[in-house]
């Protein structure tokens, strides 16, 4: 496993990948124990990937992912990776479409394990009240990551769903 830190504009965070696709995005700086820190080519791309969607010129990320989960929780990532950029849902939306309607509070568990943020985009996911709530990276992070895709489709003229 290799992993780098970048400096972006929500912070500093830490990618991860083990040789074939991208595992972790962490927004604290520990370094997990056993990682290499390198910068390889994949981090590279994963950084790069991350810079364009951060200066709102990328919609859809492209860099191979390997979340690990249980079942229950890559059904729910699954589901995330499917909410349009710029557009929320909320956590009874989610698990809707996965099949359990009374999962919501489980789905906002999957959203809390969600190794993968911003490029699994458990950050679109809100309160079934349109408010904010929970994010690993904190509501400040989870509100800056909106207002990026905001603007853009505000550029857009693009109608953001809820």
């Amino acid at each position: 496993m290799n992993a780098y830190y970048y400096e972006t504009k929500i912070g500093k965070i830490l990618i991860i990948e083990n040789g074939r696709a991208i595992t972790h995005i962490n927004f604290n700086s520990e370094m997990p124990k056993e990682i290499n820190l390198i910068e390889t080519t994949l981090l590279k791309q994963a950084a790069k990937e991350l810079q364009e969607y951060f200066e709102g010129e990328r919609k859809s990320f492209n860099v191979p992912l390997e979340p690990k989960g249980t079942e229950f929780q890559q059904k729910v990532w699954n589901a995330l990776k499917e909410i349009p950029y710029g557009e929320t849902c909320s956590y009874k939306n989610i698990a809707e479409k996965i099949g359990n309607i009374k999962a919501s509070r489980a789905v906002g568990m999957a959203n809390n394990k969600n190794p993968i943020p911003i490029i699994i985009p458990c950050h679109r996911v809100i309160g079934t009240n349109g408010k904010l709530v929970g994010y690993a990276g904190g509501l400040g992070i989870k509100e800056k990551l909106l207002e990026i895709e905001n603007k853009r489709n505000e550029k857009n003229n693009i109608t953001i769903g809820g």
